[in-house]
């Protein structure tokens, strides 16, 4: 959707079609990607706000992307702990991104997920 923004619905086909993920993860994968794609606006201001250096659309599509998924997963998915979308995001920047795409991922997540707990938007616990 970065490179041919259009249909959420119908990118996350063509992807499935050509790269064959296992059937056990479409329909949830299949609901972030529509969520990340529905709260972007939202997503990006969250990044925004915690990344004083960097503009959104100046990071890397990698880091940007796994960021908007970290987040939607953290704000609006209570099925998964955030604790796990955070390291998770860390991962994959790790594997995916370039050599510091871990620590800047795991920075801006953390700033997040800290300032969503002070809001009272997080459970305490969460």
């Amino acid at each position: 959707m970065e490179y041919n923004p259009g249909d959420p619905g119908e990118s996350f086909e063509r992807v499935c079609e050509s790269f064959g993920p296992p059937k056990e993860v479409r329909s949830y994968s299949r609901e972030v990607v529509k969520g990340v794609w529905e709260n972007k606006t939202e997503l990006d201001r969250l990044i925004r706000g915690s990344s004083k250096h960097w503009r959104v659309e100046r990071m890397s599509r990698v880091d940007r992307n796994i960021l908007r998924l970290a987040i939607y997963e953290v704000v609006h998915r209570k099925d998964v702990p955030p604790k796990v979308s955070i390291d998770e995001a860390v991962e994959l920047g790790k594997r995916y991104g370039t050599e510091e795409s871990g620590a800047f991922i795991n920075g801006i997540l953390d700033h997040i997920y800290n300032a969503l707990k002070a809001e009272g938007i997080l459970d305490q616990g969460g």
